[in-house]
């Protein structure tokens, strides 16, 4: 996997946990956004698994 690839793609990860955070301590968070930001989360969470074994 090309270094920066992998780093873009670990820096993507990192803001959506950070959108995730910042959604959930919010007074009344928006199910249907964290639902989304989850979901994308985990693909990248994913493709960096499969992309590094």
């Amino acid at each position: 996997m090309a270094d920066s690839h992998s780093q873009s793609l670990v820096a993507k990860h990192a803001l959506l946990d950070a959108q995730i955070l910042t959604e959930t301590r919010r007074p009344r968070p928006d199910e249907i956004i964290l639902h989304a930001l989850k979901k994308q989360k985990l693909k990248l969470k994913e493709t960096i698994a499969r992309l590094t074994t």
